[in-house]
This record gives structure tokens, C-alpha cells and sequence, in this order.
């Protein structure tokens, strides 16, 4: 008992224990990391990475400031390369309003994007979803098909696609650039697939048992977990919409009915007749133009960057 009381000091040394001979020796865990990274990075390396990103940033963002500044210089300035005019004026956007009806193009080309964005997320997400859900005999085959329809050049159906609206009296209206979206895409119906296969197959049979049918299981369940893939889908096409100038230089005649794209390539006819050329009129009315798509993009940015990055985890 006296020698169980002594104090740490007074307990004889213990000797190490030796594995016995080829037992392997016992490894000695290493030190944990402790800090939010694993590595850290030296001060150089910081500074050198801030400085590549700025460096990006800047040449990324000059021509969109660039064309900011030369929308409010007189004409002779435009192209002095100065992101603070020297002379600076009002005058080139009182002068587009006045020589371009450009709140009937942004009328038409919002009414046009709005349709052709909301179809064609709807009708994606419908397909993708059966792809996603049902298991029926050539599920695949069809599927595979859908994808190859995105390996035909548009120039190959551009002709078909034209005599079937002008048989069905559509050209000059703005229905042949969004009415086509109502049979969707094949790359959104890909993307949303992908979305829909990640999502755990045993929350639907659960919510059969609980009387759901297809339609309540597709629209309360399925598509609010899908969310960032759907506004993706959103962004994109509104994006693409916005910008078509292709097929509204062929089905659209009147000035009336012009989008903004063609609008701003009657802009570039108008003020470049005889080589006389406007290029303070055509930067303002870019600017007009390109303002809506950076604040849809500020506001949902959130969801868009997390359906980019979220897609490749889908199985």
C-alpha cells in the first residue's frame, strides 16, 4: 500500500515495451492539423494569387466599362480609349430614344424571352422527369436519341422550320422565336434529368403510400428540390432569347414587331448608310440593352451558381 501512495516522483521507472521479433513496430499517430485549411499558403503566394485574380477581373471587366464610358461621349470620343470622358454628355441617350422606338423592342423582346424561357423550363423538366422516374422498355434508346438531336447544325433545320411557320401564316409574329420551346430542349432536359437522378428514389415510393400521385409527386416534391437546376434553365434561355438575332432577321418584317437584337441591327444600318457611322448611338443603345441581363443575373446568382456547381454530383 505504501508503495501504491507514493507520489509520481517515487514510482520506479517502467521500461518500454518492445514488439517481440517480426511483429510489426507500432506506429506513432501523426500530430493533427489544426486551422480551417490544411495548407498554408505563404504571404508571396497570396499576393501573387490576388494579383492574377485582379488581373482577370480587370480584363474581364474593361470592355463592359468601356462601353459604359462611350455611351456618354460625343461622337469624335468614342474611341479615345478613356474610361473618364472627357467630354461628358447626355445627349447620345435623348438622341436613341428619339430615333428608335426602343421601349416597343424591349416590350417585345421581354414578352418574347418571358415565353420562351418559362416554356421551355416547363416542358424540360416534364420529359426529364419521365426520363428520371418512369422505367418503361427503351427508356435509353429514346433518351439517346433526344441527346442526338443536339449534334444537328441549326442551318440544317432552318429551312424546314421556316416553311412550317410560314405554312401555319406565323412569319412576321414573334410566335416562330418562342413557340418552338414548348417541345423543349434536349441540353435542358439533360441537365434536369441529372438534377431529378440525384434525388433518393425511396421519397417518392413514400409519398405513394401516402396517396400522392405522379403529377403531386412531380410538382411538390421534385420540382422544389430541383430549384437551382430550374433557374439555370431559366437564366440560360432567357439569356439566349434576349440575344437571338438569327431567327428574327428571318421572321421578323416590321419595325414594329422588332426585338432588341434586331432593332440594334437596323440601329447599325440606319447610322452606317454612306459610311457615316453613329458608333455613339450604337454603344448607347448596347448599354440599354445590356443593363436588364447583368441585374437578372445579380439576382439570381445565388441559385445559378449552385446549379453550376451541383450538376456534375448528380448520378
Amino acid at each position: 500500500m505504501a508503495d501504491l501512495q507514493a507520489g509520481p516522483s517515487q514510482l520506479p521507472p517502467v521500461a518500454p515495451v518492445r514488439p517481440a521479433d517480426g511483429a510489426p513496430a507500432a506506429v506513432t499517430p501523426a500530430p493533427r492539423r489544426t486551422g480551417p485549411g490544411r495548407t498554408r499558403r505563404s504571404p508571396v503566394a497570396r499576393v501573387l494569387t490576388w494579383l492574377a485574380l485582379g488581373a482577370a477581373t480587370v480584363v474581364f471587366t474593361y470592355p463592359l466599362l468601356w462601353l459604359i464610358s462611350a455611351s456618354f461621349k460625343p461622337r469624335s470620343e468614342v474611341f479615345d480609349n478613356r474610361l473618364i470622358p472627357k467630354t461628358f454628355t447626355f445627349e447620345n441617350y435623348l438622341t436613341v430614344w428619339q430615333e428608335a422606338p426602343l421601349a416597343l423592342w424591349l416590350g417585345n423582346t421581354v414578352l418574347v424571352t418571358v415565353l420562351a424561357a418559362t416554356t421551355v423550363t416547363i416542358s424540360s423538366a416534364l420529359v426529364a422527369w419521365g426520363f428520371a422516374f418512369f422505367r418503361f422498355r427503351g427508356r435509353n434508346v429514346l433518351f439517346g436519341l433526344v441527346l442526338a438531336t443536339m449534334m444537328l447544325p441549326g442551318a440544317v433545320t432552318m429551312i424546314p422550320t421556316f416553311l412550317i411557320w410560314n405554312s401555319l401564316g406565323q412569319v412576321g409574329t414573334l410566335t416562330p422565336l418562342w413557340a418552338g420551346n414548348l417541345f423543349g430542349s434536349a441540353f435542358y432536359i439533360f441537365l434536369l434529368r441529372q438534377f431529378f437522378l440525384g434525388l433518393p428514389r425511396e421519397l417518392f415510393e413514400a409519398a405513394r403510400v401516402d396517396g400522392a400521385n405522379n403529377w403531386h409527386m412531380f410538382s411538390r416534391i421534385a420540382l422544389p428540390l430541383c430549384k437551382p437546376a430550374l433557374v439555370v434553365t431559366l437564366l440560360f434561355e432567357f439569356q439566349a432569347a434576349w440575344t437571338d438575332l438569327m431567327r428574327p432577321l428571318i421572321y421578323l418584317r416590321d419595325s414594329s414587331t422588332f426585338t432588341v437584337p434586331r432593332g440594334l441591327k437596323a440601329l447599325l444600318d440606319q447610322f452606317g448608310f454612306g459610311g457615316d457611322w453613329h458608333w455613339e448611338l450604337v454603344v448607347t443603345a448596347s448599354v440599354i440593352t445590356t443593363v436588364p441581363m447583368i441585374i437578372l443575373f445579380f439576382i439570381g446568382q445565388r441559385h445559378f451558381v449552385e446549379g453550376i456547381a451541383t450538376t456534375g454530383n448528380k448520378g
